[in-house]
């Protein structure tokens, strides 16, 4: 090139490098090989180097034993046989990706990653704990009686997540699209893509399980993880993330909706994340659904996504997805938790929901309800958490009209509510008087049904336990719950036949109340009525008193009533009469 170039002999020759791969300080290290100087080849300068060499075409055809023969024999002696090189040299690549992915380069190391990732890690020269004769009481592995300051890793399959979170996105793309072709398991493949987005988006570091403190940090090699566009790194998450089903896949799909909302991902992003969630919403959470509002509406909540969620949820109940397997910790289901419908789980999660964002003062009362009707009335066996989340919302609610809230009223079923619910609901001042009126007609009709149940179970115990000896133990079980409930219903039938009793009695001590005003008010009148007819017609007995003090005290004191306004009453009418009484 020079040669070429050199057209004025009395001028010194220049020519322009242009696109050469890797800089000024590669060109220093090629100068160096060229003079017989002594240079370092390293994992984190060779791709430069080896691009270098390829483009100055430093072949065997120039010299034996040239720069790009050495740099493919350093590949594969020494990068592609150590973890740790093979990821530096990989992360050095995003510098000069297109002449690196010529060069096959980046396929031969992420086939080496995806294949070390699936064996054992002391295969390839990272040194493992044996029965502890490794490890210092600092807690640092040795090696041969050296401290390296390493700290002992996982034996578990997630030692490699947190080392190949350096690369850039599209790097780690084809890395987890070559282990997918390659076989390694789905588990593994999920909890790396999960780890990744925690690492590289800040918002996902609440919503994804820790995996163990155990794992190397990237920082180990001396590369900061390269910076990438947050929204074209969640929607690349969104699209390597497997059809799967788990526990805490599902926490780490609610808050990459939540993440995107916030970054203002695509419309498309947004509704494979929805229709992920929904199609494993019943091991979702309250706290996870809790999605805030990013819209112009004044709504704490978004709700319209949530409802979309459902929507979901419902269109796909009959579709079965595949669960990450039992034996992974962290996606695995509750082992304790006993066997439900995942209907029932949603709607009992859904009751959850309405509950928490009722009290937003400005929920609108249409959004509220639709979402209360979202599930089929089969989903729910009672409906006593629904009636709970009506109630707070009408409590949140005072202003509601009176058929705005019989309307929302109309999603709850009186005939599922239990009997605790139903004793509530008859003496909410929040419910339109229409529902109260239903609430104890369907309580009268539970009680009556209940009370006809175990007379009819009382005769089929009795005939079974003539045809049947062997099920005495049951039936005793049985007829001792059925006799509690009898006694609870009779217990609550006394209650109600005294309650009546004392509201009769309360009724006619008012009535004797009144005709004893009546009387009075009749004395009152006449003023030519005697003292002894006067007596005996309040009842009481005259003394013989002749002094007109005496006689007025007299008056005073029988004639005194249990309630204030009578005594008033009676006190101005002896004033009055005191002087027509003394004459006798």
């Amino acid at each position: 090139m020079l040669e070429e170039s050199h057209d004025n002999p009395g001028e010194l020759p220049h020519i322009n490098l242009f696109a050469f791969p890797g800089g000024t300080e590669t060109f220093i290290i090629i100068a160096k090989f060229c003079y017989g100087i002594k240079f370092e080849l390293a994992p984190t300068n060779f791709v430069a180097v080896y691009c270098a060499a390829d483009y100055l075409e430093m072949t065997e055809g120039y010299g034996e034993d040239n720069l790009l023969a050495k740099s493919e024999a350093f590949l594969h002696r020494t990068i592609l046989r150590s973890w740790k090189d093979c990821l530096l040299c990989l992360q050095s690549c995003e510098a000069v990706l297109i002449k690196s992915e010529e060069l096959q380069i980046v396929n031969k190391c992420v086939n080496a990653i995806s294949m070390m990732a699936c064996t054992d890690p002391s295969l390839f020269g990272w040194p493992m704990m044996m029965y502890g004769s490794l490890q210092s009481p600092g807690g640092s592995i040795l090696w041969n009686g050296i401290n390296t300051g390493a700290r002992i890793r996982s034996s578990q399959s997630d030692w490699w997540f947190d080392d190949i979170s350096c690369i850039s996105i599209p790097l780690f793309e084809k890395l987890i699209n070559v282990m997918k072709a390659r076989g390694v398991r789905i588990e593994s493949i999920a909890g790396a893509i999960m780890n990744y987005g925690k690492n590289h988006l800040p918002g996902l570091s609440r919503w994804h399980a820790d995996l163990g403190n155990s794992c190397r940090k990237i920082s180990s090699f001396g590369l900061p993880p390269s910076s990438v566009d947050q929204k074209e790194l969640l929607e690349c998450i969104e699209s390597l993330l497997p059809e799967k089903k788990g526990r805490s896949f599902c926490q780490f799909l609610m808050g990459a909706l939540r993440v995107a909302n916030i970054l203002h991902a695509s419309q498309s992003c947004k509704e494979r994340l929805e229709r992920r969630i929904g199609m494993q919403l019943d091991l979702a959470t309250i706290d996870g659904l809790l999605i805030p509002s990013y819209s112009d509406s004044d709504d704490l909540y978004d709700t319209d996504s949530v409802e979309r969620i459902v929507q979901h949820f419902v269109s796909c109940e009959g579709k079965s997805i595949t669960a990450f397997s039992p034996s992974s910790i962290e996606f695995g289901t509750d082992v304790g938790s006993p066997p439900s419908s995942p209907s029932k789980k949603v709607a009992k999660l859904l009751d959850g929901y309405l509950a928490e964002i009722g009290s937003d003062v400005n929920l609108k009362v249409e959004k509220f309800r639709a979402l209360a009707a979202s599930l089929p009335e089969s989903s729910r066996s009672f409906h006593d958490g629904l009636y709970r989340a009506v109630d707070i919302y009408l409590k949140a609610h005072p202003w509601l009209s009176e058929r705005e809230r019989e309307q929302l009223c109309n999603v709850i079923s009186y005939q599922k509510l239990s009997m605790d619910a139903c004793t509530h609901a008859a003496h909410n001042n929040r419910l339109p008087l229409r529902v109260v009126v239903q609430v104890l007609f369907f309580e009268q009709l539970q009680l009556r049904n209940a009370v006809a149940s175990c007379y009819h179970a009382s005769d089929n115990d009795n005939d079974i336990a003539a045809t049947a000896e062997g099920t005495d133990n049951l039936m005793t079980g049985r007829i001792m719950q059925r006799d509690s409930w009898v006694s609870v219903v009779r217990e609550n039938h006394v209650l109600r036949v005294d309650m009546e009793k004392m509201r009769s009695r309360v009724g006619e001590l008012e009535q004797e109340f009144g005709s004893i005003k009546h009387e009075i008010a009749k004395l009152g009148r006449s003023s030519f009525s005697t003292p002894r007819l006067v007596s005996k017609g309040i009842g009481c007995k005259l003394l013989p008193v002749v002094n007109t003090q005496q006689a007025g005290a007299s008056l005073e004191t029988t004639g005194r009533s249990p309630r204030q306004s009578i005594e008033r009453t009676l006190q101005s009418r002896h004033s009055r009469h005191r002087k027509s009484f003394s004459l006798f």
